[in-house]
C-alpha cells in the first residue's frame, strides 16, 4: 500500500514544486519589470482616449418586439414554429443581412438621405420570457431610429412570407403525396380483386386451419410408430414380449374381451419360460437330497426337458411374429411419412395464399389510413386563411435616439485591457529570452551540482569599510549566518572525512562578487581559529588589497616570476589568524604561470603552513587562468549571482572546469533578495542577537 502511496505524493510535490518555482519567477519578473505593464495600460488608455476622440458620436434606439411559440387553430390542431433552439434562432434572424437589407431598402425608397454604412443592429433576450430586446446603434439620430422601426416592420413581414411559403410548399408537396397514394391504393384494390376472384377467401382459411390439425395428428402418430419401431428394434426378444403383454393388459377394457392370437402366442411363450424355470429351480432345489437316478429326479428331468423343446417351439413363433411386427411397422411408417409429406405441401400452400392475402389486405388498408390523413391535413393547411392572431407582436416601437454615454469608458477600459495584454504578452517574452536565475528553486531544477552556500544581498556595513565585508567582531546578523552555513558545509562535505585545505573561488563572468566571497569565506574561517591565507590569483585585475584597505605591494606575481619568498610576500590583516598574499604586479601571462612547478610547490608550501588556503581566480569564461589553476587544488567553489548570471553561460563555464578534470566542491549563490522566493534561510531577527550572561 506504502509503493502505492509515496509515488503519488511524490507527483504532488514535484507539481507543486515547479508551481511555485514559476510564480516566483514571474514574481520576481513583475518586481523587477513593473514598469512595462504600467506603460504598457497608459499607452493603452490614452489610445482609447484617442480613438473615443476621434471617432463621431454614436446614438441609441431601441425596441422590444414579442414572438410566440405556438398557434391555436380554430379546429384545435397546433401550428408550432418550436426548434431546438428557438430564441436563437429568431434573434439571429432579426439581426440578419437580409433583414438588414430590406430595412435598408425601404428607408432608401422612402427618400431618406442614407450615408453608405447603415448602423448596427444588437438583438439580447429577456431571460425566462420570449421578449426581444433591438438595440440599434448610429451617428445619425433620426435615421437609427428609423432604421430601427423598419427592421422591426421588416421582421414581422419576413414571419408572414415565411409562414405563407412554408404552407403553400407543404400544400403542393401533400397534393402530390395524395395523387401518388390514389394511384398506389387503386393497385391494392386491383390486386386484392383478383386474388378473391380466383381463391374463395373463406374456404382458404377454413382450409389452413383444417390441415393444420391434420397434420400434426399425422406427424404425432408417425412418432408414436417410430418410437415402437426403434424399441422392437433396440429391445432383445424377452423384453419386446414383456413390453407387448403389459401395453396389451392395460389397453383392454375388461377382463371378458379376448386377445390376439399373437398375443396368446407371446403369452404362451412367457409362461413356459416361467415354468421352465421353476422346474430348474425344484430340480436343483431336489438334487441337494435326492440322487440323480432317483424316480423323481428323472421324471422331473424329462419335464424340463420336454418344457425346453416346448419353449423353442415358443421363441421360434415369437420371433416370427416379431419380425412380421417390425415389416408392418417398417410399411405404415413409410405410409405416413409419404402421407404426411403430401398433406405438408398442400398446408404450405393454403398457408401461403392466406399470406398474401392477409398482405394484399394489410396494404390496403395503409394506404387508406395514410390518404385519409393526408386528406385531413390538407383540409386544415390553409394557414394564411384560419390564423387570427399573429405570432409576432412589435411590443414597444423603437425610441427616439439617444447619445451614448458610455463610449468613452469602454473605450478605455478596452485601451487598458489591450494594454495589459500587450505588456504582459512582452513579459513573457522576455522572460523566455531571459536565463537569469533568479530562485534557489532554479538553481536546483537547472543545475544537479550541490548548492553548499546561500548569500543573502548585503549592503556597505560601517563608514569607511568596503562593501559587505565581514568585520572582526562580526554582528549576529542574517549575512554572517550565510557564511558560518558556508563554512560548514565545507567542513562536513567530504564523504571521507577529508576537509579541502586549497579552495578556489571562481566565477563565470566578472561583477559576480566572487572577490567579496572568497574574503569572506577565509575571515569566516579565521573567527573559528583556523589559520587561513587568502591568495589574490586575479593577476589581471585583482583588487583584494583594495578590498582589505592595504597598500600595492609585492604578492604573488613576484613570488612566481622572481622568486619572492612566500613569508616576505605575505601580510598580515586587522583579522587575527587570516594572512593575505595580493596579486603584486599586473601580469598577461598568468596562464602559464599556474601550470608551473613553481606554482605547485607554492600550493604545497602554503598547504603545510595554513589549515586553508583560499584562492580568488579570474572568470572562467574571461581567462584561462582559473581552468589552469582549478585541478591544483583541493576543490572549486563556483559562484553564480541572483539574477545576473545566465544560466547558459554558468552550464559553459562549469563544463570547462570538468574538462580540466577540476573538483567542484558545489555551488554558491550569491546576492540573493530575501523577497525574490524560495526558502529564507537565516531571516529569523530572534537569533541573531549576541550573547549575554545568564541568557
Amino acid at each position: 500500500m506504502d509503493a502505492e502511496v509515496i509515488p503519488e505524493a511524490n507527483d504532488r510535490s514535484q507539481s507543486r514544486g515547479r508551481f511555485l518555482r514559476r510564480y516566483h519567477r514571474y514574481k520576481v519578473l513583475l518586481q523587477s519589470k513593473w514598469w512595462i505593464l504600467v506603460l504598457g495600460l497608459l499607452l493603452g488608455v490614452g489610445g482609447g482616449t484617442a480613438v473615443s476622440w476621434f471617432r463621431a458620436q454614436s446614438f441609441i434606439s431601441e425596441g422590444r418586439m414579442i414572438v410566440s411559440f405556438k398557434l391555436t387553430l380554430p379546429e384545435g390542431s397546433v401550428y408550432a414554429e418550436e426548434m431546438t433552439s428557438f430564441l436563437g434562432t429568431q434573434a439571429a434572424l432579426m439581426q440578419s443581412s437580409m433583414v438588414a437589407n430590406r430595412a435598408w431598402a425601404k428607408l432608401a425608397r422612402q427618400g431618406e438621405n442614407i450615408p453608405l454604412r447603415p448602423p448596427v443592429l444588437k438583438v439580447t433576450v429577456l431571460p425566462k420570457t420570449s421578449i426581444f430586446v433591438l438595440q440599434a446603434t448610429g451617428e445619425n439620430p433620426g435615421l437609427t431610429q428609423a432604421f430601427l422601426q423598419a427592421c422591426m416592420d421588416e421582421y414581422v413581414q419576413v414571419k408572414k412570407e415565411m409562414r405563407t411559403q412554408t404552407s403553400d410548399t407543404t400544400l403542393a408537396g401533400l397534393t402530390e403525396e395524395v395523387l401518388r397514394l390514389q394511384k398506389d391504393l387503386r393497385k391494392s384494390d386491383e390486386e386484392l380483386t383478383a386474388f378473391q376472384s380466383t381463391n374463395s377467401v373463406e374456404v382458404v382459411q377454413e382450409q389452413g386451419n383444417g390441415l393444420a390439425k391434420y397434420v400434426a395428428a399425422l406427424n404425432q402418430r408417425l412418432g408414436s410408430l417410430r418410437s415402437d419401431y426403434n424399441l422392437l428394434q433396440t429391445l432383445s426378444l424377452e423384453q419386446n414380449l414383456a413390453r407387448r403383454e403389459h401395453n396389451i393388459l392395460a389397453s383392454m377394457p375388461s377382463s371378458t374381451e379376448l386377445p390376439e392370437p399373437s398375443a396368446v402366442a407371446e403369452s404362451d411363450y412367457l409362461k413356459a419360460k416361467q415354468q421352465l424355470l421353476a422346474l430348474k429351480a425344484d430340480a436343483e432345489g431336489l438334487s441337494q437330497f435326492l440322487r440323480p437316478k432317483h424316480p423323481k429326479m428323472v421324471a422331473l428331468q424329462e419335464e424340463i426337458a420336454r418344457r425346453e423343446r416346448q419353449l423353442v417351439i415358443f421363441q421360434r413363433q415369437s420371433s416370427e411374429q416379431m419380425e412380421s411386427r417390425k415389416s408392418s411397422l417398417a410399411l405404415q411408417i413409410a405410409t405416413l411419412e409419404k402421407e404426411a409429406k403430401d398433406w405438408e405441401t398442400k398446408a404450405v400452400e393454403v398457408s401461403r395464399k392466406n399470406a398474401e392475402y392477409q398482405r394484399l389486405k394489410t396494404n390496403s388498408q395503409r394506404l387508406q389510413a395514410l390518404y385519409d390523413r393526408l386528406l385531413v391535413t390538407m383540409q386544415t393547411l390553409d394557414l394564411n386563411k384560419q390564423i387570427n392572431p399573429e405570432s409576432v407582436t412589435i411590443m414597444e416601437p423603437a425610441t427616439p435616439a439617444f447619445a451614448e454615454r458610455t463610449q468613452l469608458s469602454r473605450q478605455l477600459l478596452i485601451g487598458a485591457v489591450l494594454g495589459l495584454a500587450l505588456s504582459a504578452a512582452l513579459l513573457m517574452f522576455l522572460d523566455r529570452l531571459d536565463d537569469r536565475i533568479n530562485t534557489l528553486a532554479e538553481l536546483q531544477e537547472l543545475f544537479s551540482e550541490e548548492v553548499v552556500g546561500r548569500i543573502p544581498m548585503e549592503k556597505s556595513h560601517g563608514p569607511g569599510h568596503s562593501a559587505a565585508l565581514i568585520e572582526p567582531e562580526p554582528e549576529p546578523r542574517a549575512f554572517v549566518e550565510a557564511y558560518r552555513g558556508l563554512r560548514s558545509s565545507l567542513l562536513y562535505l567530504s564523504e571521507s572525512g577529508q576537509i579541502p585545505k586549497t579552495l578556489l573561488i571562481t566565477s563565470s563572468v566578472p561583477n559576480e562578487g566572487k572577490s567579496v566571497v572568497a574574503a569572506n569565506l577565509a575571515i569566516i574561517l579565521a573567527t573559528a581559529g583556523a589559520k587561513v591565507l587568502l591568495v589574490d590569483a586575479d593577476l589581471r585585475k585583482g583588487g583584494l588589497h583594495s578590498l582589505f584597505g592595504h597598500e600595492y605591494g609585492p604578492g604573488l606575481s613576484e613570488v612566481l616570476m622572481k622568486g619572492l619568498v612566500l613569508e616576505e610576500a605575505v601580510q598580515r590583516t586587522r583579522y587575527a589568524s587570516l594572512s593575505l598574499l595580493q596579486r603584486g604586479a599586473g601580469c598577461q601571462a598568468s596562464g602559464e604561470l599556474f601550470i608551473s612547478k613553481t606554482m605547485k610547490g607554492l600550493l604545497q608550501k602554503a598547504s603545510a603552513i595554513y589549515d586553508y588556503v583560499i584562492l580568488d581566480t579570474a572568470p572562467v569564461l574571461a581567462t584561462d587562468d582559473a581552468t589552469s589553476l582549478a585541478p591544483h587544488v583541493d576543490g572549486v567553489l563556483f559562484l553564480i549571482r541572483a539574477q545576473a548570471t545566465s544560466a547558459q553561460v554558468a552550464r559553459a563555464a562549469l563544463d570547462l572546469l570538468y574538462q580540466r578534470n577540476a573538483k567542484v566542491l558545489g555551488l554558491v549563490f550569491n546576492a540573493v533578495r530575501s523577497n525574490k522566493g524560495g526558502p529564507v534561510y537565516y531571516q529569523y531577527e530572534g537569533y541573531h542577537q549576541t550573547c549575554a550572561a545568564g541568557r
